[in-house]
């Protein structure tokens, strides 16, 4: 056990920390919604219920749409593009480890000994996964707004409204671009501030001896002179 912690306990902090903020979202936003529904002279709902209203659904898929866009990207347009000295981009002068082929280890995945079809597909999975997980947030972020629309018509005597309906709203994509304008900015922030700060011990960060121009994206030998 203790083993398993010590090889894990990043995966298990940061996911413990993301169930922490999860619960306190539900508690608070189930506190802020049954306020709405007094101010309104609507019905209040439990904690159950609460986690079906598109007040929820909206907030949560809303957020990881735009985390999953973010990586996803980065991940994608670190294949073509560059920025000299960052630790989290290749440089444009040299080629990098990641863009080699297999090494020829003994223990590798199934896909690269089987190769073909199989083999691209694990080539580029990660990216595949990322967008796929955009693509499903994106989904139920427009399934908890439309739901959360239609609440508030409903309180007005107004019809509800549809997914593809909500997609068209300038609701929708005020909420969609608030949050991916601001993953981008953070991620241009990461690969500028990279180059030129540290931090010891991540491998996020570059070495601390590497002068600016030089990538060395936290290991040794891989430089763009």
């Amino acid at each position: 056990m203790r083993r398993f912690l010590r090889e894990n306990d990043l995966t298990l902090v940061m996911f413990g920390l993301f169930i922490a903020c999860l619960i306190g979202q539900g508690v608070a936003g189930f506190r802020v919604y049954n306020q709405e529904q007094m101010i309104q002279a609507q019905v209040t709902v439990g904690p159950g219920a609460y986690l079906q209203t598109g007040h929820f659904i909206e907030a949560i898929f809303e957020n990881w749409e735009s985390e999953f866009l973010q990586m996803g990207a980065l991940v994608l347009l670190t294949v073509f593009l560059f920025q000299k000295g960052s630790a989290v981009a290749k440089g444009p002068d040299e080629a990098d480890e990641v863009d080699a082929g297999s090494k020829g280890h003994a223990d590798v995945p199934w896909p690269v000994r089987r190769g073909g079809f199989a083999l691209q597909l694990y080539e580029n999975s990660l990216t595949l996964a990322l967008f796929g997980l955009f693509l499903i947030s994106f989904v139920l972020h427009a399934a908890g707004g439309a739901r959360a629309v239609s609440a508030e018509r409903a309180w007005r005597g107004e019809e509800a409204v549809s997914i593809f309906t909500y997609l068209g709203t300038a609701r929708f994509w005020f909420e969609s671009l608030q949050n991916w304008q601001s993953e981008f900015l953070s991620v241009g922030v990461l690969v500028v501030l990279s180059i030129f700060l540290r931090q010891r011990g991540s491998p996020e960060s570059k070495l601390i001896d590497p002068p600016y121009h030089e990538a060395g994206r936290g290991r040794p030998g891989v430089a763009d002179d």
